[in-house]
């Protein structure tokens, strides 16, 4: 069962094109993300006005005569008034202050005109022109304090052609964003709903803690601590089985009235699953808005320690003052 379209804001500066490929993709059937807001620091800007005739909330806010961080704090107030979960900045001619950017780490999406890392900035036709590159394009990418330096999510390439001048090379490559920006923004909102990509942050989380292993039990995936032969499961991970919805990681409580506890009252978060509920293992949900995955590995650590060796526990323990 897949997650509800994610809620998205669209910061823009000017005539809003990715802003207004992002809207109509989200229109189609199926669409894994809603736009919920469209907010600019230019009250002028053309794309209100698109966003304002297809029904779309919008805000503006001048940033003139206002420091850097109070401009964010009003965009940033907005965006929470419209309970937006990612923001996506298309044509955005601001640079966001280093704690908004913390404050929504993993949630800000940017595109930029060049095959980053190559061309960060500005000028990028120009320079890829320039440097005699056989192409030029556009990167979706995560947004961070530094400058076009986040993950980047997705590209695409855009022939330079002979003669090419940097007008003539933006064009094309705008084109090309418009295809590139609903798609890689439609996949990122998706993982939540994915099992083989909860299942790879369930996994880096359980191999991270120390000699345990992945091993398959009765079909599904799990992971032990100690040897392959007399290992013991400390978590399970879980797809919709037996009839459940969820995609879930299984761990240990301390018994059944924890496990009751936890599933009455936050069945948001926990469930009793069907075959291993009665030994007090509790499925945590994955396929959910907004997991907290420190939360997700303190629950791994803390099933790892009823299964590890005491010699294992007792090295954890000692190392964890330091």
């Amino acid at each position: 069962m897949p997650n509800p379209p994610a809620k998205v804001a669209i910061f823009i500066s000017g005539t809003g094109t990715n802003m207004a490929a992002l809207l109509y993709a989200s229109r189609a059937e199926k669409a894994p993300f809603e736009i919920v807001l469209v907010a600019s620091n230019n009250p002028q800007a053309e794309g209100l006005a698109l966003a304002e005739l297809e029904g779309v909330a919008t805000f503006a806010h001048s940033h003139k005569g206002h420091s850097r961080e109070d401009h964010d704090a009003a965009m940033e107030a907005a965006v929470r008034e419209s309970s937006a979960q990612y923001i996506v900045l298309a044509g955005y001619m601001r640079i966001l202050s280093d704690a908004f950017v913390e404050r929504w780490a993993g949630r800000i999406l940017n595109i930029h005109p060049s095959l980053l890392p190559r061309y960060k900035g500005l000028d990028t036709y120009a320079r890829a022109i320039a440097a005699g590159d056989s192409h030029a394009g556009a990167s979706v990418h995560l947004v961070t304090p530094e400058l076009d330096a986040g993950e980047v999510l997705a590209q695409a390439r855009v022939a330079i052609a002979p003669g090419d001048t940097p007008e003539s090379l933006a064009q094309r490559v705008k084109l090309a964003e418009h295809q590139l920006y609903p798609r890689a923004l439609a996949e990122y909102v998706a993982r939540g709903s994915d099992p083989e990509y909860l299942y790879a942050r369930v996994a880096e989380l359980a191999l991270a803690l120390p000699e345990t292993h992945a091993k398959d039990s009765h079909g599904s995936p799990g992971f032990r601590v100690g040897t392959e032969k007399s290992g013991r499961f400390f978590a399970h991970f879980s797809v919709r089985h037996h009839g459940s919805e969820h995609v879930a990681v299984l761990v240990k409580t301390s018994g059944m009235d924890e496990l009751h506890g936890l599933t009455e009252s936050q069945p948001e978060v926990y469930f009793r699953p069907a075959y291993y509920g009665a030994s007090g293992w509790v499925g945590v949900i994955l396929n959910r808005p907004d997991v907290d995955w420190s939360h997700v590995g303190e629950w791994l650590e803390r099933s790892w320690r009823t299964a590890a060796p005491s010699r294992l526990t007792r090295q954890l323990n000692a190392a964890e003052p330091f």
